[in-house]
């Protein structure tokens, strides 16, 4: 008998059932998929044509990785619903490169990158011992938190817009969230699990009543486009392709936060080696992929593990649902400028509980264990350092832009560096134990 659950790993849901909640995923990560591309394309003044054109290979790399994730080609895949796009992580590093070797060199660093990450992908059985539901719990609950200004900031209208932290954006944002809350909450079946999508829909209507949406866009957008393959060629330079590889080792990391969430959060249960392997290894496949259609490298969304975890929705056929829309959106760009004028409150709406749902997901993932002795020295530590960090960058202003780049960003590699370090090195509360015990004797 075929299994229609949302909440089973391989469910297929009737369509009515899942194109609103595949929707969800893509309204929850459509404006941070595009956004790395306008920032890295306006600081090197590319044509507006130029531009345009890009984001549409942008959407259709971001639909192709994630059907890749989620139903695999070969070992390449995690078999999970991971939600791939753009990252965030590699704007400054490709900025960096930009304006002293070109776009070219962006490109060549990104595929040389995505090679090692892949290679990372390969061996990752063997160090696979170094992560720990402790571990792992601490990189979710890190992306968690560090998601959370997001959150708040689209909520408030969107860093850079006019009317930021405005009474309207505000209010816009609470209706969404209430609707949520009343749906996720009050209601049961599609519309419990279709919650964000209603909340959604419902911000939109009173956006458009309140003046706040630019249909003039949507008039505007052409009726095909053909996303095409080298567009730009690739040039390598040595201290670019390092500097690129150091964030393909952070975004490494955050993909392994990001599957033990989708796991942890929809199926309570740790990851799989095969699916570590596989995802990291599509990470790394998915980001030449992207290079070859001259983007910036993709990586799984924290906002779509949170998601997940909200929801409880494990379909894959759901995420394949959601990764058509962005392929669609690709070919045929109005259906892009439909999904690009959702205002950021009405996003953020959402996406202030989705955040907070990722670092709950860490949070099961670190209880999984007593949380005392050893456990709270590794999460105090590296939650401390790392989070705090994060939160005040300017405490490394004195180290190398290199140095600053890597770990002053979110905070996430140096909770999860520290993590893995206090976890190598203090021996398990059994084994102090032990050692008390025999001093006590000698004594």
């Amino acid at each position: 008998m075929k299994n229609t659950s949302p909440y089973h790993l391989d469910g297929v849901p009737s369509l009515k059932e899942a194109i609103p909640l595949g929707l969800q995923h893509v309204l929850a990560m459509f404006v941070s998929n595009i956004t790395p591309l306008i920032i890295v394309a306006g600081a090197l003044k590319m044509p507006a044509e130029t531009k345009t054109f890009l984001i549409q290979c942008t959407m259709f790399v971001a639909g192709l990785n994630t059907m890749i994730q989620a139903y695999t080609i070969g070992p390449i895949g995690a078999k999970l619903p991971i939600v791939v796009g753009t990252s965030f992580a590699f704007v400054p590093v490709a900025l960096s490169i930009g304006s002293q070797y070109g776009y070219e060199a962006i490109l060549g660093a990104a595929l040389v990158g995505g090679i090692f990450e892949a290679f990372i992908g390969l061996i990752i059985k063997r160090i696979r011992r170094y992560f720990p539901p402790v571990v792992t719990g601490v990189i979710v609950l890190s992306i968690g938190l560090s998601l959370l200004p997001t959150g708040v900031s689209n909520f408030a209208g969107g860093v850079g817009a006019a009317d930021f932290g405005s009474f309207s954006n505000l209010i816009l944002g609470m209706i969404v969230l209430i609707t949520v809350i009343y749906f996720k909450q009050f209601t049961k079946g599609i519309t419990s699990t279709g919650a964000m999508f209603i909340g959604t829909v419902v911000g939109f209507i009173v956006a458009i009543l309140m003046g706040k949406v630019n249909l003039s866009t949507l008039s505007m957008a052409g009726y095909f486009n053909l996303p095409k393959p080298f567009t730009y060629g690739f040039t390598f330079h040595l201290d670019a392709c390092l500097a690129m590889i150091m964030m393909y080792i952070v975004s490494a990391v955050e993909t392994v936060g990001d599957m033990s969430g989708v796991t942890m959060g929809g199926a309570n249960r740790e990851l799989e080696d095969r699916e570590i392997s596989g995802g990291i290894l599509a990470d790394g496949i998915g980001s030449c992929i992207a290079a070859v259609f001259s983007i910036l490298p993709t990586t799984s969304f924290s906002q779509n593990t949170g998601l997940v975890a909200m929801t409880g929705v494990m379909s894959r056929f759901v995420v394949g649902v959601g990764a058509i829309f962005l392929i669609l959106g690709a070919f045929i760009p109005k259906v892009g400028a439909i999904l690009s004028i959702v205002p950021a409150s009405v996003i953020g709406g959402s996406l202030v509980m989705i955040f907070a749902m990722i670092s709950i997901s860490g949070i099961n993932l670190i209880t999984k264990e007593p949380l005392k002795g050893r456990n709270a020295l590794i999460l105090s530590v590296s939650l401390g350092l790392g989070y705090g960090l994060g939160s005040v960058p300017a405490a490394l202003s004195y180290f190398p832009e290199s140095v600053k780049l890597i770990f002053g960003g979110s905070g996430i590699v140096v909770s999860g560096s520290i993590a893995v370090i206090l976890n190598l090195i203090l021996p398990p509360d059994e084994e102090m134990k032990k050692h008390i015990t025999s001093d006590k004797i000698k004594v």
